[in-house]
């Protein structure tokens, strides 16, 4: 039972970390271009006129 006494204030200063981290990031409008890094991964931006790469 003394453990809890150390893990307690440990597992509220993680949880408080993270509510930082999560707002920290709500702050930096990390989710407002939800579909914008979805739809990135599928557009090709090489140019047609660039000859292929040699391997």
């Amino acid at each position: 039972m003394n453990v809890l006494i150390y893990l307690i204030p440990v597992a509220l200063f993680l949880g408080g970390l993270g509510l930082v981290a999560f707002l920290w990031s709500l702050k930096n409008g990390q989710y407002e271009d939800m579909e914008g890094a979805a739809n990135r991964i599928l557009i090709d931006e090489k140019d047609p006129d660039d000859p292929p790469a040699k391997t």
